[in-house]
Parts: structure tokens; sequence; C-alpha cells
């Protein structure tokens, strides 16, 4: 089973011709919202991936509070251990440009509210072949204290160091598995402007440093981790993206899955590269997120 502590938000899209620079206005062409926040995707992704996922989290006592889990309830993510607040339900202001790039503002509410306490709980709550999924969208407290009792119990973690917080490099070398894209990478690593190469020789460093699983999304170059000392490289889909939100979590939560449903590392990797290609292609977060036949297909 995977346990994802982490956020729950409301989506709020505006679709313009290209995203605006700093100090300027733009017109919009549409709007819509969409349930999302980083914990939230990764667990339904993990969940459409065909795992049993238990989201632990916060939300509102507003109107945004019940669309927030309403996919996740429809697939049958258990939410039990999701608890309200008085503080509002998380939210993203989220700019969608035609060439499918994306800019966002994250409001946290009610997630900012999550505590150690909370991180006590969810990781106790767990047995010792689960996997616990983490993100930066809640209090740093909170997912250190998951980290840290999760490794007193012996029980794999994975953390996708995004949104790229001050405390995220440290963050990163407390867990098993550590999921980074490109610039999230470069902070692990304390690198800037990597090339392909330096990427790969950063990669197998930190690994001998840490022992961790370390593994980076390249966007439309697909993937490169490095697992038990080896370089592993896989590709997603060739495509032409909607949206790009939510892909890295999608991702997250379908490699995720793979691993707790025993897969092999490079397959794992496969899956969750293409399951994230195909969240390209449609808009917002959540509902972009394919179903595990929709990847299998393309796979």
């Amino acid at each position: 089973m995977i346990t994802v502590f982490g956020s729950i938000n409301m989506d709020l899209i505006a679709t313009t011709t290209r995203l605006p620079k700093p100090g300027e206005t733009v017109g919009g062409k549409d709007f819509s919202t969409a349930a999302g926040g980083k914990g939230a995707n990764q667990a339904l992704a993990a969940t459409r991936a065909g795992a049993r996922v238990r989201m632990v989290g916060a939300v509102g006592s507003d109107a945004f509070a019940a669309p927030a889990l309403d996919l996740l309830e429809q697939a049958g993510t258990e939410l039990s251990a999701v608890h309200k607040t008085s503080a509002p339900t998380g939210t993203a202001l989220i700019l969608v440009g035609d060439d499918g790039e994306n800019m966002i503002a994250v409001v946290p509410g009610a997630n900012g509210t999550i505590d150690k306490a909370d991180a006590r709980a969810a990781v106790d709550a767990m047995a010792q072949d689960d996997i616990l999924m983490l993100q930066l969208e809640i209090p740093a407290g909170a997912v250190e204290e998951a980290l840290s009792r999760a490794r007193d119990r012996g029980i794999r973690t994975i953390i996708n160091i995004a949104p790229l917080t001050a405390e995220a490099a440290r963050l990163g070398r407390m867990a098993n598995i550590v999921v980074a894209n490109e610039t999230e990478f470069e902070r692990l690593a304390a690198r800037d402007g990597m090339g392909a190469d330096e990427r790969e020789k950063a990669l197998l460093r930190l690994y001998e440093e840490t022992g961790q699983t370390l593994v980076v999304t390249l966007g439309a170059d697909g993937v490169i981790a490095v697992d038990q000392g080896e370089l592993v490289r896989v590709k997603g889909l060739e495509i032409v993206p909607v949206d790009t939100v939510g892909a890295g979590d999608t991702f997250c939560g379908y490699f995720a899955a793979g691993l707790d449903q025993g897969l092999a590392f490079k397959d794992a990797l496969r899956r969750a590269a293409v399951a994230g290609s195909l969240a390209c292609l449609k808009p917002g977060a959540q509902p972009s997120i394919p179903l595990s036949d929709e990847v299998a297909a393309r796979l």
C-alpha cells in the first residue's frame, strides 16, 4: 500500500495565448477549476495505476473541500486520514499558455496546518512493506518528521522535491528515493546549468555519497536515474503538449505504484514516463491523469 502525505488543493486555471512577463497583463481565453495539490495528484495517479493508496492531508470547511476530494473518492483512494480545518482549502492559481507551459502560485491554506503530530500518525498507521510518498507543499517540519519516523521503522520513502523550497536539498537527502526535475536536481547537486554529461556524473556522485535511488525527469527527453549504482534511461511518448500541469505528479504516482506492484525499476520508470506524457494531452492536473488501461495501450 502507498501512503501519500501531502497537499490537497483546488486549481483555478486560466488559459492565455502566452504567459505574461513580470508586470504585464495579458488577455485570458478560458477559465476552469479542477482538483489538484501535488499530494492529491500523486495519490490519484497511483490509484489510477492500480495501487491501494491512502491519502493523508487536510482541507478546509469551505465550498472547495468536497470538489477537491471528488476524483480521489471516485477512484477509490482511502480518505479517512484527510481532516477538515478552519483554514480554507488550499488553492493553486494557474496560467497556461498555448504552448502548454504554465505559471503557478500556490496558497497553502489548510495544507499549512499539517504538523509533526499528523506526520507521526500517518507513519504509525503504515505497515513495514508500505511506501510513503511526500512532496513539499506541506510544512517542512511535518515532512522531516515523517521521513525520520519512516526511517526508524524501516519504511521505504519517496520524495518529490517540488516545489523547490529552501529545504528541498536537505529533506531530499533523508529519503530512499528522490524524484526531481532538471532544476530541482541542480539544487540537490548544488550545481547550476549542468549539461547531460555533467548530470550523469552528478547522479553517480550523489549515489556514491548517499546510496539513494535518484530519478530526474527531463520533459521531452525522458528520464534518467541511478539505482544500485547503475544509470537507467527511459523515454516517454513523442507528443505535442496541451497542458503540462500535473505531468510530473502523474509520473510520481505511477512510478510509486509500479514499485509497490513489484515491477522492475526500469519498467516502473517506463510506465511512469508514458503516463506523464499522456497527462500532457488534456488540461488540468487531476482530470488529465490517465487510467492504467490507457497507459498499457501505449507501452
